[in-house]
């Protein structure tokens, strides 16, 4: 019984990091987006964000 717990605890773990980590690769794209829409739509020397 103990073991059964530790591998459905094992793959609850993994399945969660799985789910943060393609979370954290959308995030990753966003701001890249965000960022090359920044160089494309700045207006003479400026840009259109503060960051």
């Amino acid at each position: 019984m103990v073991p059964l717990l530790l591998v459905l605890l094992v793959i609850l773990v993994l399945f969660g990091a799985g789910f943060a980590v393609e979370v954290l690769w959308y995030i990753a794209i966003a701001v890249l987006v965000l960022w090359l829409l920044g160089f494309v739509m700045r207006s003479g020397s400026g840009r259109w964000y503060r960051w």
